[in-house]
């Protein structure tokens, strides 16, 4: 059983920034894991937002936060992270990390990851 816990959530004001942690603890190595981050708004379907192989070297990130976000992972600390940059309300959701077996191309839908965390508030205020 893989268990992730996400932290880094908050209030934010637009055009500011956050950083998303996601830590694995136990017997969790997500070394062999590809990861990704995910996102929920009020009212909304699940959305990607941005994947990471297992060794770091392939990212993909979506359309609407290009630019702005950037996934990274340390699997020496098992932790991912999302740097999330300039801010608009419409980024205001919860934050879920995920792991998944690494697939060719990178996973961007819900049933590529098998295993999720609780998630973390985000609101962006304008």
């Amino acid at each position: 059983q893989v268990h992730l816990v996400e932290s880094g959530g908050g209030l934010v004001q637009t055009g500011g920034s956050l950083r998303l942690s996601c830590a694995a603890s136990g017997r969790t190595f997500i070394s062999t894991y590809a990861m990704a981050w995910f996102r929920q708004a009020p009212g909304k379907e699940r959305e990607f937002v941005a994947g990471m192989n297992r060794n770091g070297g392939n990212s993909y990130i979506a359309d609407s936060v290009k630019g702005r976000f950037a996934i990274s992972r340390d699997n020496a600390k098992n932790k991912v992270y999302l740097q999330m940059n300039s801010l608009k309300p419409e980024d205001t959701a919860i934050y879920y990390c995920a792991a998944g077996p690494q697939r060719l191309p990178l996973g961007s839908k819900d049933v590529d990851y098998d295993y999720w965390g609780q998630g973390t508030q985000v609101t962006v205020s304008s």
